[in-house]
């Protein structure tokens, strides 16, 4: 339940902001690479808040690199195991977290070597990407965003949601995917993340979000 009084905001001011408080952002396991989430629904695109905080702070000199877990979906022999609509499948299934685990947050630990692999498998030809891995500088922020996020227990050091309220989430979610959104509503209760994320963004209209955290 969203708890957090908003604000209103535009998506540039909002990614300058989220910028700037990134800069100081200083991870507790003495790890030198700041973690943040950009949780969200597909139809939220938090991919593209993540974008946008990236370029913000290219303009600042801090490095940072985006990355999609829709790079890191599961084969479609998994996926599709019980069916191309199974909505257990879709919300435990789909994303390989044990791979995000061990190519993208293990090399990022206190220790870790800084050398994240960016994606794995691409859905559309159900092949490994064969993507180089990209070595991050020291102080360089990981910015991962995806659907689902804060129910796996990923070591972000902050967190931002991307809301839809369930009747924008069904308006701007294609007909053919419908059948997630049972997925989202679950995760609405057992996750709650506009209560547990630091920063909340409502974006149900997408030309005027608002943000509080």
């Amino acid at each position: 339940m969203e708890r957090v009084r908003l604000e209103a905001i535009t998506w540039e001011r909002l990614g300058d902001l989220l910028a700037d408080r990134l800069l100081d952002l200083k991870p507790d396991d003495g790890s030198p690479w700041p973690r943040i989430a950009f949780d969200g629904a597909p139809a939220a695109r938090p991919g593209d808040l993540a974008a946008r905080v990236s370029d913000a702070l290219r303009v600042r000199g801090r490095s940072s690199l985006v990355v999609g877990t829709e790079g890191f979906l599961r084969p479609a022999s998994l996926r599709f195991e019980y069916g191309h609509q199974d909505v257990e499948a879709y919300y435990n299934g789909w994303f390989d977290t044990a791979a995000l685990w061990r190519e993208v947050f293990g090399p990022l630990e206190a220790g870790g070597t800084g050398r994240v692999l960016p994606d794995l498998w691409d859905p559309d030809t159900d092949r490994a990407t064969r993507s180089p891995y990209v070595q991050l500088p020291s102080d360089a922020l990981l910015l991962l965003h995806g659907p689902l996020l804060l129910k796996d227990w990923f070591p972000f050091d902050l967190t931002v949601h991307v809301l839809l309220s369930p009747g924008a989430l069904r308006r701007r979610t294609p007909q053919s995917e419908h059948w997630t959104l049972p997925a989202f509503q679950r995760y609405e209760t057992e996750a709650d993340p506009a209560a547990t994320a630091d920063v909340l963004v409502r974006a149900d209209d997408p030309r005027h979000p608002a943000w509080g955290g």
